[in-house]
């Protein structure tokens, strides 16, 4: 997504570590560290000077939340991030099981009908269907 005042999109490394300091609110060194410990990867210039995007600089200013607002560590945080992460891989993997089942649908309803799955000019060999069975577990989580 391309904001109006950021031409280069939320992942462009563009922003230098002194501006990422001032746009985060945080000191260089406390990001020097975040990187460090893995917490936020900036790309890097040629010169090896770390670059930072929108996106980092969001990221940043969570883990700062999470540490001074919510008392959590370093190590914890990092352990969030990872998570949320894994979270955001799932529901991608998610989204694109169900297109693959919504399709797969889709052919054996055409198959029902009579219909084939083939383009037009390459022939009607029909394959067999398999029917499949998918179970998505949901956690629930709880506050305390």
């Amino acid at each position: 997504m391309v904001m109006a005042g950021n031409p280069f999109g939320d992942d462009t490394p563009v922003y230098v570590i002194s501006v990422a300091a001032e746009l985060s609110g945080l000191h260089p060194q406390t990001l020097r560290q975040y990187d460090r410990l893995g917490l936020v990867s900036p790309g890097r210039a040629s010169g090896r000077g770390r670059r930072y995007s929108m996106r980092d600089i969001t990221l940043l200013r969570e883990v700062q939340r999470l540490s001074q607002e919510e008392g959590i560590n370093l190590a914890g945080i990092k352990r969030i991030l990872e998570l949320e992460q894994q979270v955001e891989e799932l529901r991608a993997q998610l989204f694109h099981l169900h297109n693959e089942l919504d399709a797969a649908r889709a052919a054996v309803a055409r198959r029902a009908r009579g219909g084939t799955d083939a383009e037009p000019g390459e022939g009607g060999d029909r394959l067999p269907v398999r029917r499949a069975s998918v179970t998505v577990w949901r956690t629930q989580h709880t506050t305390e």
